[in-house]
């Protein structure tokens, strides 16, 4: 029997658990159930000729990890939504001002594409992914101290090309 099926069956088996599990680190705001759409969708992607020691510890590893992934996710839309509401209607940019701001952007990410590794991996894990840097410093096998500083620099780099040097 291939692995996917394997996984395939024991995610049908271990439902449930695995519901619970996800519900238990997203809390109240839902989302399990997209969080046990994608192991679903990982487990049968998963490639047959890749054997798996132990299936049900992957599906719940696997589990955790992607309800991990959503929640910070979330939390990083809702920071978005949030600050997006914080501007009221008196406050819409004239079309110069439009300019100007996608005239920036474009200068930042300009700058953000152009940053050094592991600078960029890190910043991207950091501040796109919302991983947090000692999970960014594991990940990377370096200290939290490294992590801050290519953060601090890519920051800088940031800055500097959005006030247009």
């Amino acid at each position: 029997m291939s692995s996917n099926a394997t996984l395939t069956e024991l995610l049908i088996r271990e439902r449930p658990a695995l519901l619970r599990l996800v519900q238990r680190i997203l809390g109240s705001d839902g989302g399990a159930e997209d969080v046990i759409q994608s192991i679903w969708f990982k487990a049968r992607g998963v490639d047959s000729g890749q054997p798996i020691r132990n299936p049900r510890a992957y599906l719940y590893r696997l589990a955790a990890n992607l309800a991990t992934d959503h929640g910070r996710e979330r939390t990083r839309r809702t920071r978005l939504l949030a600050e997006h509401y914080l501007w009221g209607p008196d406050e819409v940019l004239s079309t110069e001002e439009q300019v100007m701001a996608q005239d920036e952007l474009q200068r930042v990410l300009e700058a953000a594409a152009h940053l050094p590794e592991p600078t960029r991996t890190i910043f991207r894990l950091n501040r796109l992914q919302g991983m947090t840097q000692a999970d960014i410093a594991r990940r990377q096998g370096v200290s939290v101290t490294t992590v801050e500083n290519h953060v601090r620099s890519a920051l800088q780099r940031l800055a500097w090309a959005r006030s247009g040097h």
